[in-house]
């Protein structure tokens, strides 16, 4: 077995999937973007510009800089033209999840625990209803257990939905997981700056100074910059 069959094969599956022409577009964007070491997080094809491919991808942690989205889309940008799953001109933009993002996977209502959540069913729950909100407070098996803020009278305070059967899940955007979201990326700004000088330091023992030209982008931005026209 190939190291990136089975990088692949060993990623967590996403639970929450897309239908039709998303889904063409997911099956082939998803190994290229393991072999990279990022993972898919949603397709989304609009008929914004004419037609819009959105993939949205991240890293293991959940982040996902400029730069990711730069060196994903020059490799997904080929192999797509090669399958050719859109029947038309279409522009390819590849973004970060965002703040208020999606929640595809099991670890993903593990990880965003204690955040208000907006979920879509595509299979209605026991009493019909379709639409929840309210504090995720985790995951028990592959259901997410919902304490819910949009109850009528003799509802339960309490649901566990099956990721599997639900439509879409994503964080509501509110100030506690905006500030979340600004430690995260100051810490992952940390990071890379001490990742930075380490580098500098192996390339340029001597201690002779070197500019450098930093790029900085506010958390939450969804532009990825990168964008493709497909043939």
């Amino acid at each position: 077995m190939t190291d990136s069959v089975a990088t692949a094969e060993n990623a967590e599956r996403r639970l929450i999937v897309e239908q039709g022409v998303g889904a063409r577009v997911a099956a082939i964007a998803e190994p290229v973007l393991a072999d990279l070491g990022y993972r898919l997080v949603r397709v989304r094809v609009s008929g914004s510009d004419g037609c819009t491919v959105q993939i949205m991808a991240e890293r293991p942690d959940g982040s996902m800089r400029v730069e990711d989205c730069e060196v994903t889309s020059r490799a997904l940008s080929p192999v797509l033209d090669a399958a050719d799953p859109i029947d038309r001109a279409y522009h390819l933009e590849v973004s970060s999840p965002g703040i208020d993002r999606p929640l595809v996977r099991r670890s993903d209502f593990e990880r965003y625990a204690g955040n208000i959540v907006k979920i879509e069913m595509a299979v209605a729950a026991a009493d019909g209803r379709k639409r929840f909100r309210g504090m995720l407070i985790g995951a028990v098996g592959d259901a997410a257990r919902i304490q819910r803020d949009d109850l009528e009278a003799g509802e339960p305070n309490e649901v566990l939905l099956p990721i599997e059967e639900m439509a879409e899940a994503k964080l509501v955007l509110t100030d506690a997981l905006i500030a979340e979201a600004l430690r995260r990326s100051k810490q992952g700004e940390r990071e890379a700056q001490g990742e930075l000088a380490a580098n500098d330091n192996r390339h340029n023992p001597a201690g002779r100074s070197r500019p450098h030209n930093k790029f900085q982008r506010a958390p939450g931005n969804q532009a990825g910059g990168a964008q493709h026209e497909g043939e």
